[in-house]
């Protein structure tokens, strides 16, 4: 019989702005500065979610608990499902999808720095943890 994975909350984040993007910049990466802030299209909380070796990033309604967009993290290359901007710490870039495989980018900022770190070492763990489970299996 096999195992069945556990799906795992790896963090839980009350408050979160998303963006629509301007087009993609040049070589020089995602500015936060250069996004209108009347491309605000959303506020909620993010879940990192986890079940076995699939990572998903959603961003959800605060109060009904709906989903707004998910993100899937990709283990070997994370940085292509969410890139860090190169002028805050606190911004994100998301690679979202739907059910049918199409997706957009999204920018996402979290008001406190600690959402924001902890966002990202929930996400670098979870790189970590099925990098090693592949090494030792």
């Amino acid at each position: 019989m096999a195992e069945e994975a556990v799906e795992r909350t790896l963090c839980l984040l009350r408050q979160a702005h998303v963006y629509k993007l301007p087009p993609r910049p040049s070589a020089g990466g995602w500015r936060c500065q250069e996004w209108p802030k009347t491309n605000h299209i959303f506020s909620g909380r993010v879940r990192v979610l986890a079940r076995g070796d699939v990572c998903n990033v959603q961003l959800e309604d605060a109060t009904t608990g709906g989903l707004f967009a998910k993100c899937p993290l990709n283990n070997d290359n994370p940085e292509i499902s969410v890139e860090p901007v190169a002028d805050s710490s606190r911004y994100f870039v998301l690679r979202v999808e739907d059910d049918q495989g199409r997706h957009a980018f999204l920018g996402m900022g979290f008001v406190e720095r600690n959402d924001a770190f902890e966002f990202n070492v929930s996400l670098q763990d979870h790189v970590k943890h099925v990098r090693w489970e592949a090494e030792h299996a």
